[in-house]
């Protein structure tokens, strides 16, 4: 069960990384919905994620407190985008530093170790590492999909299933979908 947790957790990792490939930093920082979610906001979140439930939480803090944490602008959604003076390759870094640390936790706890979650309401912080680990699969394949859906707005590039019909075909389906919808729009 861990092992497969964590190649979920693996997999969804390398997709949250994969929609930075080919864009230009402006458009990996850009908020595209009115949220302001954009893509390296994203992984920045993670990084935190990681740390927090995987590490933090189960006794294992990282070496050094992430900036936003240690000023408490994480509160005011500052792991929710990228200050300019934080490179991709610099967030990018974080998380790989994150994701080895909660990989290292992975190896060597069991799924009923206990945990506490420092920031979760008092009497209701203690859960176990398995239900941390389920949740970090959780919280980052939410956010991949919003990858997909930013990243779509951004150049059209779709999900990993946007191969499996050709751009006729997708405007066709849209084009489906659209009718459909057409038929419940007032006036």
């Amino acid at each position: 069960m861990k092992s497969h947790l964590q190649q979920y957790l693996q997999d969804t990792r390398a997709l949250m990384l994969a929609k930075l490939d080919g864009i230009s930093e402006y458009d990996r920082r850009r908020p595209l919905v009115p949220s302001g979610t954009n893509l390296l906001g994203l992984v920045k979140h993670l990084v935190g994620i990681e740390y927090v439930y995987l590490g933090t939480s189960v006794g294992r803090p990282p070496a050094d407190v992430l900036p936003w944490e240690a000023d408490g602008s994480v509160w005011e959604g500052a792991d929710m985008w990228a200050k300019p003076d934080e490179s991709t390759e610099y967030i990018t870094g974080l998380y790989g530093e994150a994701c080895a640390h909660s990989d290292r936790s992975i190896a060597a706890l069991d799924l009923d170790h206990p945990a506490e979650v420092p920031h979760w309401a008092e009497g209701q912080r203690s859960t176990t590492f398995g239900a941390l680990l389920v949740r970090v699969v959780d919280e980052t394949a939410h956010h991949a999909g919003h990858a997909d859906i930013v990243r779509e707005l951004i150049d059209g590039q779709g999900g990993k299933d946007a191969d499996m019909l050709d751009e006729a075909a997708w405007t066709d389906y849209y084009a489906k979908i659209q009718r459909a919808a057409e038929t419940f729009r007032d006036g």
